[in-house]
């Protein structure tokens, strides 16, 4: 008979999901990176969780320096409760005992505090300065074997936090149950910190490196979306339903609607009209099923008065409840904490109706471009399983004419659906086309198709036969200035 482990929540986001469900009670963990990295401030994250859950820890530190200036630190997270100091939180200094007495010493010292406070986990803060009091490699799994038998007959988590770098494997590592990695590294020019688990003894772990950050109310790990969604949360079919795209005249050449629960994938260069689909395609939103727009590159206020001036309320839409907006500007931003700051809007707010506006925000994101596929297959399907219709779009090349070029292979088989939109300009003024390049499983209208923006935002008009898209092609091809088309 299998016997199911006793788990406790640490409180911290993310950090129960890598370690698939949460720190094993009675168990040891090292916690093992680089100064500045975050140990401490994720253990006393995971105390004052414990606090506040009837827990009682004990924390120790190998130093001979007071806990003052620790309170200082922490008093600045929001997870930090001073009034749990003292009663649920037990703070003491154990550097004379190792000092003057050893490793010996130090854990008859721990036995009788963890039970005079009868406590549930034990932080030793320094194991490094545990490691370097003792003669020889044995004595350390000594000292870490003891504690551990000790925390595993009462129930008690242990955690050890050492400085060592994570490269380093050391012979205390096979003693304990888990192995914890916080690393601080520059990419390029920027600070990028990921958390490891490198050992999960009878338990499973997220396996790889996971971003996290450290934000004033504590640390939030990001687990990665191909790792943590490498299967749908659930297979959900929708039978032949269409839902609207607000864009007049559209529908016609599409069966209807676009195909529920599927992923469109809009291409084309600024200015024809992209971000101004996607109002057109929240504005059919409603409270009941709500809509998201979710952006890069245009600010709320800025969206809001576009909005206004093609005739469409967003204003009235986001006060009912019916489209919320979130905003990520392009500056510094996190590939991970993008995907899930999504579909968590998307499981809270209930949304159906899901326009991102700017896969490119993601691309720019990435420090490791070449999982960039794994990333979108993983979000797309999430987003499938959510029943969420969702329009991206993808800036390409500008290309002045009807033919362009097509979007690179592994798009044209993530996504469900491929339009495009073009612009030419054609006796000083812009003429812009529509085109359906793929729509799964439903016929459509192959051919280009006029498109003018105007009060209510976007309207498929006139259909271009073949002769008169050659000519649109030909006259900008020849046009002062104008990019040469390609035939896609």
């Amino acid at each position: 008979m299998t016997k199911e482990l006793v788990r406790v929540q640490s409180g911290v986001p993310g950090f129960d999901t890598i370690l698939c469900g949460g720190l094993v009670q009675g168990a040891a963990y090292i916690v093992q990176g680089s100064p500045g990295a975050g140990k401490t401030i994720l253990a006393n994250q995971i105390a004052f969780h414990q606090a506040r859950n009837s827990g009682r820890i004990l924390y120790v530190t190998l130093l001979a320096e007071s806990h003052d200036r620790l309170f200082q630190a922490l008093s600045t997270f929001g997870f930090y409760d001073p009034a749990a100091v003292g009663r649920e939180v037990f703070y003491i200094s154990l550097f004379n005992v190792l000092r003057d007495d050893g490793l010996p010493a130090l854990v008859k010292a721990l036995r009788t505090e963890l039970a005079r406070h009868s406590c549930t986990t034990l932080i030793l803060d320094g194991l490094l300065i545990a490691k370097d009091k003792a003669e020889s490699a044995l004595d350390v799994k000594t000292f870490v074997a003891e504690l551990q038998s000790h925390a595993a007959f009462t129930g008690c988590t242990v955690l050890f936090l050492t400085s060592a770098s994570i490269d380093e494997v050391s012979p205390e590592h096979t003693m304990v149950d888990g192995v914890i990695q916080l690393k601080e590294e520059l990419v390029g020019i920027r600070t990028v910190r990921r958390i490891r688990v490198s050992k999960s003894r009878g338990s499973a772990g997220l396996g790889g490196l996971h971003q996290y950050q450290i934000l004033p109310a504590g640390i939030e790990i990001y687990p990665r979306l191909e790792a943590l969604h490498r299967t749908p949360s659930h297979e959900r079919w929708v039978d032949v339903e269409r839902i609207e795209t607000g864009v007049h005249g559209l529908e016609l050449l599409i069966g209807g609607g676009l195909p529920a629960a599927a992923v469109t994938l809009l291409m084309g260069p600024a200015g024809s009209g992209k971000t101004t689909f996607g109002l057109n395609f929240l504005k059919l939103a409603t409270s009941q099923d709500p809509g998201l727009f979710f952006g890069f590159y245009e600010s709320p206020q800025r969206l809001k008065a576009k909005s206004r001036a093609l005739g469409m309320d967003l204003e009235a839409l986001e006060a009912t409840g019916a489209v919320s907006i979130v905003w990520n500007p392009m500056t510094e931003n996190f590939l991970d904490h993008l995907g899930h700051q999504l579909l968590a809007a998307v499981r809270e707010r209930g949304v159906r109706r899901l326009f991102v506006d700017g896969i490119a925000g993601f691309q720019r994101s990435a420090f490791e471009p070449a999982r960039l596929i794994e990333f979108y297959t993983a979000l797309a399907n999430e987003l499938r399983a959510l029943g969420v219709s969702t329009i991206a779009t993808l800036e390409m090349p500008e290309v002045d004419g009807v033919l362009g070029t097509d979007p690179p292979p592994e798009y044209g088989s993530l996504m469900d659906n491929l339009v495009h939109l073009r612009h030419a300009r054609q006796d000083g003024e812009v003429r812009r086309f529509i085109g359906v390049v793929k729509m799964r499983d439903s016929a459509f209208d192959t051919t280009f198709h006029d498109v003018v923006i105007e009060s209510g935002g976007l309207r498929v008009a006139n259909r271009l036969d073949v002769s008169e898209a050659r000519g649109v092609r030909d006259l900008t091809s020849n046009s002062a200035g104008a990019q040469p088309s390609h035939e896609s």
